[in-house]
């Protein structure tokens, strides 16, 4: 009798136990905190997926290129998913003291050259096309004050003389890791770009202490600054890192003079150096998505879309909604993570290779009203010394096998804090927006339950991505492979 009562009992549970696994998706493993979950046992803990409402939107934050930061120089051309991108740099340079003499006797003086010389500090895209460049004498006096943003709407209001300041220089990208050795110096990562002979005597003969050089804000009446402009004409899918604050960035200007009296000449070169407190600086970065799929996709009203698409700054966005989070019933909130998942682009992979996702994504609440970013409560946390917990909160890419791919980029926001206050204490499901930041700033609430503690966080290249580099297309909520998706691990009170 006992052994007939056992069995029944052990049928019993079984049926119980798949009737359990039916109702519940049970997923064995998770991307993110995998080792402070409980594992899902249909029984005791469980998961679920929340479907997402998705749309993409073109980011119009201003965004800004400061002093220190690196600065996008180049083209993309060939990019079909999103378009055309021009990256021109605009600055100043300096004597660093004046009044400011050239060495040696001048009337000895005979001209050698003028090069312009850029700091590189990598680059973005194919580096097998080559990148042509030209140098252009600014008529625009620019203010060393003020952050000129890198997103002017359509065309740069910094106005440069038409004719170039030497030939048109055409830059291998895969070379600039290169040692440059001479006399007078032993470096690297250099862009050398030579200019005319007219230049350099103007600014090692015609220019001296009596006049130019009589002052830094004399100088730049007569020499408003430098634009590098990339070839309008010339085909590139490049955009390198220019840093003008680097020793490396500098105009040499080499001239061969004897001192006063001496009969033996001698070859020696003066520097104009970017100055990081008086000289001005503006990187104005163009996009233009004519013809391109991304094109379709962008609204200014959230709508639904299978497709994402998120750029750089200054580049593009997407909206997130969650349909039901807010009537979520109470229960224990062991993880809740957002997915993303890039969609490859089968018609090029190797394109979609070189211009590759954004290093780090800012899940982040919109105030329409007050036009400012949010952090997601309670999940997102900014501590003072030690700045934001993004690897705790998600955000730097990944790269998974899928779906027959090799390597999809993927991303993951921890949102369990913020969930669990939803189902808990009934707080505010928001919506949501992705962005690609570079320089950008986040109106920050501490965490429950001293949310009144509010301040303004800023973001730098270092946290997020350099201005312009980076996008990827993702797949939204409704997307049939690389679906958007809020999955939420949970055990019942």
């Amino acid at each position: 009798m006992d052994s007939f009562f056992t069995m029944r009992r052990i049928l019993v549970l079984a049926i119980v136990m798949l009737v359990f696994s039916q109702s519940c998706t049970r997923v064995s493993t998770t991307d993110i905190g995998s080792g402070l979950i409980p594992a899902v046992d249909g029984v005791n803990t469980f998961d679920t997926t929340f479907s997402v409402i998705t749309d993409s939107y073109e980011d119009f934050d201003t965004v800004r290129v400061y002093k220190s930061d690196n600065h996008v120089l180049g083209a993309i051309t060939n990019d079909p998913i999103f378009g055309k991108t021009t990256g021109k740099l605009f600055f100043q340079v300096s004597a660093g003291s004046y009044p400011f003499a050239t060495q040696g006797s001048r009337d000895s003086i005979k001209i050698d050259s003028a090069v312009l010389i850029l700091s590189y500090h990598g680059s973005y895209g194919d580096s097998m096309q080559p990148l042509k460049l030209n140098v252009y004498e600014m008529k625009t006096k620019m203010d060393p004050f003020l952050s000129y943003p890198a997103n002017y709407p359509t065309v740069s209001p910094l106005e440069y003389y038409p004719t170039p300041l030497g030939p048109t220089k055409t830059v291998d990208v895969r070379r600039l890791g290169d040692s440059v050795i001479n006399r007078f110096e032993a470096a690297t990562s250099q862009i050398r770009i030579k200019l005319n002979s007219s230049f350099a005597k103007r600014m090692i003969l015609d220019y001296d202490s009596s006049n130019a050089y009589k002052s830094d804000s004399l100088f730049l009446t007569y020499f408003a600054g430098l634009a590098v402009i990339p070839d309008a004409i010339a085909p590139a899918n490049v955009l390198v890192n220019i840093n003008l604050a680097d020793t490396n960035t500098k105009l040499a200007l080499y001239y061969n003079t004897a001192t006063t009296g001496a009969t033996v000449r001698d070859t020696l070169v003066t520097y104009l150096k970017f100055n990081s407190s008086t000289s001005a600086n503006a990187n104005i970065i163009l996009r233009d998505r004519t013809g391109s799929e991304v094109v379709k996709h962008l609204s200014a009203t959230p709508k639904s879309d299978s497709l994402l698409y998120i750029q750089s700054q200054p580049g593009t966005g997407v909206r997130i909604r969650v349909p039901g989070l807010q009537n979520l019933t109470n229960r224990i909130i062991h993880r809740a993570e957002l997915i993303a998942e890039q969609v490859p682009y089968d018609a090029n992979l190797a394109l979609d290779d070189k211009l590759s996702p954004p290093r780090y994504l800012l899940l982040s609440m919109y105030d329409s009203l007050n036009k400012h970013k949010s952090n997601i409560p309670n999940d997102y946390v900014y501590d003072m010394t030690n700045g934001p917990n993004i690897t705790d909160f998600g955000g730097f890419i990944g790269y998974k096998s899928i779906m027959g791919y090799n390597r999809v980029g993927a991303y993951w926001f921890n949102v369990s804090r913020y969930v669990q206050g939803i189902v808990t204490r009934k707080d505010t499901a928001f919506n949501m927006i992705l962005t690609a930041p570079s320089n950008d700033s986040l109106y920050y609430s501490n965490v429950y339950p001293n949310q009144a503690y509010k301040q303004i966080t800023y973001l730098t290249p270092g946290i997020g991505n350099d201005v312009g580099n980076g996008r990827v297309r993702l797949g939204g909520g409704t997307h049939t492979r690389f679906r958007m998706r809020l999955r939420i691990v949970y055990s019942k009170i």
